[in-house]
């Protein structure tokens, strides 16, 4: 989506919204306007975006169980679509993250895998996989260049190489590659060292963005692990790292990869569980001083995912011991979508996935989170879930309201939902 557009259409989309709630939910035929009361909506002629107004019916037809469920990815162990697919049925999480434990056999075998995991072929699953090649890579038969490689070569190497290594993701029926790191650091102990593409920011920068480049049309890239990992030695798999950098400091060094891969194109950022002292004394994925200098400052209207939440805990710091209120931290601060890497029994620990539905829901009764923010998390989501269905399948779901007992599905309005049709 162009930047700039989103507040517009959205309007655009309520005034259909509340249209078709008094208008009986009346079809539209592709490029005929939708006909509306005059004494309702003042002002023709009315604007209409066909995905807009599938995202705002939606959402308004959301219990508040269903909309922080849906801002949820999860992983489940194990190659039974049938298993992974009963609990996203269950709660409608948003998505699943494809591990080492799904990968049955070749990117073929998996495409198997992901083809049964959407129940609904009009917002399908949101199906994710870290293919950083190298080291962190779970399509085994991924030979393109890794970072230890493309360091030394050129940004059109990199942008080769991961053309080459979504492909193979694509194939294996994954929509989002976890993949592209934008971590710069210059010490070599460092524990992300090893996948960073480039020696120093800039350098990293052209290559971040190149990487970006080679994904577009095979999959959605995902920069990670912001605001930058490379500036602490440690592994935030284990721990909290620490950095004390200034905030002047982050904007000319570890800012600048992730700026170049944002400007490219990148549709997704991680958070990493990072803790910068002298700008905030959270982890970067529950701190909104994060989220909001990813958002204004360097211009990313994106979907922001955590990294794997179960990492807070096993830092064993005694703040981030609770997994429920690292949750509503983290809805809270603003991301839109949380990461979970479950075992197979996730009460091991200590999460009820139903459970933790429920602890969100009951935060957003008490105000602990704000359901208008989440609301604007979901309609990203969603969007992100919409644009991989191709826009295929219903259009509008008015339910028995509308409907009775045959529900019917309402045509979609524009071919290109970055043009408005006039009406």
């Amino acid at each position: 989506m162009r930047r700039g557009t989103r507040g517009l259409k959205r309007a655009t989309a309520l005034t259909l919204a509340l249209a078709l709630a008094t208008t009986g939910c009346a079809a539209a035929q592709p490029g005929i306007p939708v006909p509306v009361e005059p004494a309702r909506l003042v002002g023709a002629p009315v604007a209409l975006d066909a995905r807009e107004v599938y995202l705002e019916q939606r959402i308004a037809a959301m219990s508040t169980e269903q909309k922080v469920a849906a801002l949820i990815m999860v992983h489940v162990p194990g190659t039974d679509p049938g298993r992974i697919r009963a609990l996203i049925d269950a709660h409608g999480f948003a998505g699943v993250i494809v591990m080492g434990d799904n990968v049955g056999g070749p990117a073929s075998t998996v495409a198997t895998l992901t083809r049964a995991l959407s129940s609904e072929p009009g917002l399908p699953v949101l199906t994710a996989i870290d293919q950083e090649g190298g080291d962190v890579r779970r399509l085994r038969e991924d030979n393109a260049a890794s970072a230890r490689t493309l360091r030394g070569a050129p940004p059109s190497a990199a942008e080769q190489a991961f053309r080459e290594r979504s492909a193979l993701v694509a194939e294996a029926g994954v929509l989002i590659n976890f993949g592209i790191v934008a971590d710069v650091t210059p010490d070599r102990s460092s524990f992300i060292r090893s996948r960073t593409l480039g020696e120093t920011p800039a350098a990293a920068a052209e290559r971040v963005a190149a990487a970006v480049r080679g994904e577009a049309g095979n999959a959605l890239s995902t920069l990670k692990h912001f605001p930058g990992h490379g500036a602490s030695p440690d592994d935030s798999h284990v721990s909290i790292p620490q950095s004390s950098i200034s905030i002047d400091e982050w904007r000319s060094t570890h800012a600048v990869p992730f700026r170049a891969g944002i400007e490219a194109g990148a549709p997704l950022v991680m958070m990493g569980h990072l803790e910068f002292s002298q700008i905030s004394d959270l982890p970067a994925s529950l701190s909104p001083v994060w989220i909001d200098l990813l958002r204004s400052e360097l211009g990313f209207d994106g979907v922001i995912v955590t990294d794997d939440m179960l990492m807070l805990q096993r830092s064993r710091v005694a703040a981030y011991a609770d997994p429920v209120q690292n949750a509503v931290r983290a809805l809270a601060a603003g991301n839109d979508l949380l990461l979970y890497v479950l075992p197979a029994d996730p009460r091991t620990v200590g999460i009820d996935p139903g459970t933790l539905v429920a602890e969100l829901a009951a935060a957003v009764s008490d105000g602990r989170l704000d359901e208008v923010a989440l609301d604007e998390s979901l309609h990203r989501v969603l969007d992100l879930r919409r644009d991989a269905s191709g826009d295929t399948g219903p259009f509008i779901d008015c339910g028995a309201k509308c409907w009775g007992e045959s529900p019917r599905a309402v045509d979609r309005i524009s071919e290109d939902d970055d043009e408005l049709i006039a009406g």
